[in-house]
């Protein structure tokens, strides 16, 4: 396989992964905290948690996002995510 081929599946596989994120976070965010200014509430059960766990990890290193924490560097990636939602 080519250069050119593998950063075509890799771009389709990265549009992919953002859209199931989206439809993730859109099932899961409530309505009432994401009109209360800054402060979005996302609750999501398992198994969807697991995927949505292993997402923020991955785009947290894809952004930079830094934390003293885990959490707080998946945080980061989170905000970053609903930044690009228009959350």
């Amino acid at each position: 396989m080519i250069a050119a081929e593998r950063f075509e599946r890799a771009a389709v596989l990265g549009v992919a992964m953002a859209e199931e994120m989206r439809r993730l976070l859109r099932l899961h965010v409530a309505p009432a905290a994401a009109a209360e200014g800054d402060t979005v509430l996302v609750d999501v059960p398992y198994p969807d948690a697991a995927v949505v766990v292993a997402v923020l990890d991955v785009a947290a290193e894809c952004f930079g996002e830094r934390g003293d924490s885990v959490e707080e560097t998946r945080q980061a990636a989170l905000e970053t995510l609903l930044d690009l939602l228009g959350h």
